[in-house]
């Protein structure tokens, strides 16, 4: 790689952490907070660096007046370097108390925009599916998904929680320090080219002087560290983001462990989980095995560039302290100066670490908003209708993520009371014509009817954690519904043990059995009243006398809200609770779509 494509990358990384930090800074509501905090943080900074460049000076006084022996300046100078000691620690508290307090801001804000990015337009929906279901077929690239071979960022937890946080602290700090870095080598680099003197020697016969020696050999001194830190230490990008990838695939396992302990338990799944949880464990391991013996080459290093450069001022300036040419205090205020230039200049040496670590979560964080901007300027698979009187579809073409054509322009429609049943084999697609009709399914077009007052029971209903009544009222707000009404939806939906624990707090999903679960998932229908119903598999886990009663309850609210009743059943007997069924019937090799749906009377 040549100078030019490094220039290169270094410019496109600075242009992430700008994009990513301007909707901050430059849009958002906190703007005039954020650049308020950031300003004063610069500002305490510069007064720091001054507060050296006096702590500098007084060096030389205090160590002349030590070697000469005079009592009165030594006591003079003690009690002004209190005073200015006193000033320094006041700066250097408020500058971390203003940093921290700015890092919590500005991570507070990131993680909320991207939270709220992540769950609009469906994006953390059609980003799962990304994931897991295949590329994206040609005809799609510009739906805002990712085209085939495009890496979509995995774990959007670890993007919200971790890099998030990463982000803000190593910008704000590093930034911060780099600012400092500049400040202080151009505060201290006159004060050290002025005590250096010229260095002198003879060439060829010839007399030559280097003027600011000093200066010269502490650029020398950091450019050969700078250089060599960058070659030992720059398989720490990598290194950095593959640990941060394999730590959050070793988390999200053990999440689904914990998730499905019970058929874990009952498959007696032990060994099986336990050996892919080592796996992912060792494969963390490996990588950080890997990175610690980078870090170790480069903190060995660093450390003796440190060491070196406690003596380094020495031996270069005792020629000149031996010669008598100056004192003791000039000799430790060239000391103390050489040591903030050389400090300033190693600031790449002293930082690698952190630069490497700082650019991987970058491009994390980068691939992340780049997807949610995609979703964002996604369109909708399908046109929805919304004030639609009935349910249906017009021209609708569903295709899975491979890019295989389930059903081609398929026109499908529901009148009021025809409560109808969607049937089809095993695997041919019918819960994707749900999806499709409910108008998440991206992988659709056409035009869609779906009644505002249309609720959806899915397979593997969802309750947050906590109170029941919050698990029973969701998405809604509990407060929207009284104790009785709470309870009544219990009981009609045969939970009737459930109706005096509205206040239990719990892991509902773990804690219920399936059937409770479809039957609280019904229950939440039977609470809210909508006109429509569309139920994909919604009793697959209950009893036919269950069933039975659940569905006349079904039917009867649809009907009285002058709706209808859609389900997904591969059992028999929930046909007689419908009027019509939707066929999905295969077609032959060769045609356009996999399917076409069939409409029939049950009777």
């Amino acid at each position: 790689m040549t100078w030019f494509d490094k220039l290169a990358r270094i410019q496109q990384f600075l242009r992430q952490v700008a994009h990513l930090s301007a909707p901050y800074f430059a849009r958002s509501d906190e703007k005039w907070k954020a650049r308020g905090l950031l300003a004063a943080i610069i500002a305490l900074n510069l007064a720091a660096v001054y507060m050296l460049v006096q702590i500098n000076e007084w060096n030389r006084t205090f160590y002349d007046a030590l070697q000469n022996k005079n009592a009165a300046v030594f006591w003079t100078q003690l009690g002004r370097f209190t005073y200015l000691a006193m000033i320094f620690i006041v700066i250097a508290v408020y500058r971390f108390y203003l940093t921290q307090l700015l890092q919590l801001r500005w991570r507070a804000w990131m993680t909320r925009d991207l939270m709220h990015r992540w769950l609009a337009n469906h994006a953390f929906y059609r980003m799962e599916l990304a994931r897991y279901g295949g590329p994206a077929p040609e005809e799609q690239a510009g739906s805002g998904l990712p085209v085939p071979g495009q890496r979509v960022p995995d774990n959007p937890d670890q993007r919200l929680q971790e890099d998030a946080a990463q982000f803000t602290a190593q910008t704000v700090g590093l930034s911060m320090g780099f600012l400092n870095a500049v400040v202080t080598l151009a505060s201290f680099v006159g004060i050290l080219w002025g005590l250096s003197g010229s260095f002198s020697f003879s060439l060829g016969g010839s007399e030559f002087a280097i003027p600011g020696f000093m200066v010269w050999m502490a650029l020398l001194y950091c450019t050969v560290g700078s250089v060599l830190t960058h070659y030992i230490g720059r398989p720490l990008v990598g290194l950095n983001f593959e640990q941060q990838r394999r730590e959050a695939n070793y988390r999200h396992n053990l999440v689904r462990v914990r998730e499905y302990s019970e058929s874990i338990a009952l498959d007696h799944g032990e060994a099986v989980e336990g050996r892919n949880l080592d796996t992912r464990f060792s494969a963390v391991l490996a990588n950080y095995l890997k990175l610690i013996n980078k870090q170790k080459q480069l903190v060995g290093f660093t450390n003796l560039f440190g060491q070196a450069a406690v003596v380094f001022p020495f031996i270069v300036a005792a020629p000149r302290f031996f010669s008598g040419a100056i004192q003791l205090g000039e000799l430790m205020q060239i000391s103390s100066a050489f040591d903030r230039v050389q400090g300033a200049l190693s600031w790449f040496v002293d930082n690698y670490d952190s630069l490497a670590a700082w650019r991987a979560t970058t491009e994390r964080l980068t691939s992340f908003d780049s997807l949610l901007a995609q979703q964002e300027g996604a369109a909708a698979g399908v046109e929805t209708a919304s004030t639609a009187r009935t349910l249906g579809a017009d021209a609708l073409t569903v295709a899975l993520p491979t890019g295989v054509t389930l059903v081609q322009g398929q026109t499908l429609a529901m009148a009021p009371g025809e409560h109808t049943v969607l049937q089809g084999p095993s695997g041919s697609g019918k819960s994707t014509l749900f999806r499709a009709l409910a108008g998440i399914w991206p992988w659709a077009q056409g035009r869609v009817a779906l009644p505002a007052s249309a609720m959806f029971i899915p397979q593997r209903p969802y309750f947050p954690d906590g109170s029941l009544r919050d698990a029973l009222a969701y998405p809604e707000p509990a407060e929207r519904y009284s104790d009785a009404q709470l309870k009544q939806a219990l009981q009609d939906a045969l939970l009737p043990l459930l109706a005096e624990r509205l206040d239990d707090r719990d892991n509902w999903t773990q804690k219920l059995s399936g059937g409770e679960q479809q039957r609280l998932a019904i229950a939440r229908v039977l609470l809210k009243q909508p006109a429509w119903v569309l139920a994909d598999e919604a009793t697959a886990a209950l009893d036919t006398e269950a069933e039975k009663t659940l569905y006349e309850r079904l039917k009867a609210l649809t009907e009285r809200g002058g709706g209808a009743l859609l389900s997904i059943a591969h059992r028999p007997s929930v046909a007689p609770f419908h009027k019509r069924r939707w066929q999905l019937v295969a077609q032959p090799e060769g045609a356009p779509a996999r399917y076409r749906v069939e409409t029939a009377p049950i009777g």
